[in-house]
């Protein structure tokens, strides 16, 4: 596994001497020990990207359905009994929240190819990628670029525009839950003095336009984390975590280990780790519940309803996944009988329920899995 290094280095921030500052300002109305106490109540499925992240090179239709990260998205997932839906938040360089995931986008002008840095252009230079608002207005053709370093015209059956935080909120159905993705550039490290600013902007958005839905932080940026936490204590905040799939500079990225830790130091409610990195370290689950952290994951095995029941019997939380549809129904066909058997009382419905594997068979299977997945 190869290094990842970053652009340049600076001092880690402190965040010893960060006020809590939003939990008095802006939270009219909530709970000020909301994220304390927050716990999951059921097991949770969470739309990435909302129905569902694009891989435009894929040969499943359902990976180039709908435009991913957009408002057609995010109400598309709403259909299905999701709890939550995930999206990436950037912030433009006039100050401006905005849902898009990669770091640079993409476009092209006399078959040349051009990036530019989300976070380098000003909102409406922004707004002028992909389709428009406008009626008979044309936006610069939008292209990805593939892990094996093509350039692909972002093409989807269903197409949108891209879209603010604020839009999100005031256009997305009032009861789904937003898991925001606070989106940070993986090769840099940040001052505290940047961190603190980009926050304090998204901040502002959520606190004025949540009102009564549910929220979740997280970030791979482990003071981006810490420092989201401290700024305030109305929402719940976890900290992603590849599980060892990757090896960066910051050491507090590369495990399970490392993300509790982050966790525990600073408060936060939970971890979010590919789920590769669970599978690899099934030890580490019963650690981190133990810890009073919940956990989620996310990956492309979470589209696998038997890898988010093998989830489901380990005591995981809840899971971020690209196939909605699919998966709100295997969760739902998986909990049914469970609940059945909490009304009714222990009958034939125990044999459909959760534990559906022994205690020995269990302790089998979570000691093959590691040996079956491969980083």
């Amino acid at each position: 596994m190869a290094l990842k290094t970053i652009l340049h280095l600076s001092d880690q921030p402190n965040l010893d001497h960060v006020p809590e500052i939003y939990s008095t300002c802006f939270s009219k109305g909530l709970d000020l020990n909301r994220a304390s106490s927050f716990s999951i109540p059921k097991f949770m499925v969470i739309g990435h990207r909302g129905h569902g992240m694009n891989i435009l090179q894929s040969s499943d239709s359902r990976m180039k359905a709908i435009k991913e990260n957009s408002i057609l998205s995010f109400n598309s997932a709403a259909k299905f009994p999701l709890d939550f839906i995930e999206f990436d938040v950037q912030v433009t360089k006039d100050d401006c929240p905005v849902i898009f995931h990669d770091d640079f986008i993409l476009t092209e002008e006399n078959g040349t190819i051009f990036e530019k840095k989300v976070t380098e252009l000003c909102l409406a230079e922004f707004l002028c990628y992909g389709p428009q608002k406008e009626t008979g207005k044309e936006g610069k053709c939008l292209y990805r670029k593939t892990k094996d370093g093509k350039f692909v015209k972002w093409k989807v059956e269903t197409d949108d525009s891209l879209c603010t935080l604020q839009d999100a909120f005031q256009k997305v159905e009032p009861s789904l839950g937003f898991n925001i993705e606070l989106k940070f550039d993986d090769f840099a490290v940040y001052q505290q003095d940047h961190l603190l600013h980009i926050l304090q902007v998204i901040l502002q958005v959520v606190f004025e336009f949540a009102r009564d839905r549910p929220i979740i932080f997280s970030t791979f940026q482990p003071d981006a984390a810490q420092l989201v936490r401290k700024l305030q204590n109305n929402y719940p905040v976890y900290f992603l975590t590849e599980g060892g799939a990757s090896i960066y500079y910051d050491v507090r990225r590369n495990s399970l280990g490392e993300a509790m830790k982050v966790c525990l130091e600073g408060g936060l409610q939970g971890i979010v780790s590919e789920i590769k990195g669970v599978f690899k370290d099934p030890g580490a689950v019963p650690k981190i519940k133990d810890s009073n952290l919940s956990l989620l994951t996310y990956g492309k095995l979470n589209n696998v309803p038997e890898a988010v029941h093998m989830q489901y019997l380990m005591g995981i939380d809840g899971v971020i996944v690209d196939f909605v549809e699919e998966i709100s129904q295997t969760v739902d066909d998986m909990i049914k009988p469970a609940k059945e058997m909490t009304t009714e009382g222990k009958g034939e419905s125990e044999a459909n329920s959760k534990l559906q594997f022994s205690q020995k068979e269990l302790s089998f299977l979570l000691k093959l899995i590691p040996e079956l997945i491969q980083f």
